[in-house]
């Protein structure tokens, strides 16, 4: 379908995949209009939005009515700990302390959770260059194949941080986490809880 693909929408079938098995209840944080969450309510019984702008939960419940939308912020609201056992964010991290983010990523997921991060940098090293000059010419390609659907979204740019610095402040905070540059403009961060010894 023509109008549906943008830098975003792209790595949701990579939240999707990460899903553990048996999960339940998933977290999107800065759902935005909620194509994700859509995504997320068709694969998962209870799928939690939360974004700090208000008109653009409207948007999200339009496009999923099925989800729970809290409009807060994800930093201080008072979600109970080890409550998901998926939690996503797609370029939305930059918008906040990066390291507190994680860390309360860390406390929401239960034991066996997955955290997927798809978050937006700064290019700093050559190599960095080198995949953004690959990614500017793929997005034209996806342009003309699947459509473009624009961001409605409030954006921040330039990002605050480089790709490096997310790598890591993303290990250090979720150790053993895989950090991966990624063609469209974006590096992803998964990361599994570990289970509860016995």
């Amino acid at each position: 379908m023509r109008g549906t693909w943008n830098h975003n929408t792209h790595y949701h079938r990579l939240v999707l995949d990460a899903a553990p098995g048996g999960a339940t209840k998933a977290l999107d944080i800065g759902c935005g209009e909620g194509d994700l969450l859509a995504a997320l309510c068709r694969t998962l019984p209870d799928v939690v939005g939360i974004d700090a702008d208000a008109a653009i939960l409207e948007r999200a419940h339009e496009a999923a009515p099925a989800a729970t939308l809290v409009h807060g912020d994800f930093l201080t609201h008072p979600f109970p700990n080890e409550s998901f056992d998926l939690v996503a964010a797609i370029a939305a991290l930059h918008h906040m302390d990066f390291g507190l983010a994680l860390q309360r990523v860390h406390e929401l997921l239960r034991p066996g959770g997955v955290a997927v991060i798809i978050g937006i940098a700064r290019p700093h090293s050559p190599s960095d260059y080198a995949i953004e000059a690959i990614g500017v010419v793929a997005t034209r390609l996806m342009r003309l194949v699947r459509g473009y659907k624009q961001v409605q979204a409030p954006t921040l740019w330039p990002p605050p941080m480089t790709y490096a610095q997310c790598e890591e402040i993303g290990k250090q905070a979720l150790p053993g986490a895989v950090f991966r540059r990624r063609v469209f403009f974006r590096y992803s961060l998964v990361w599994t809880k570990a289970t509860t010894a016995r």
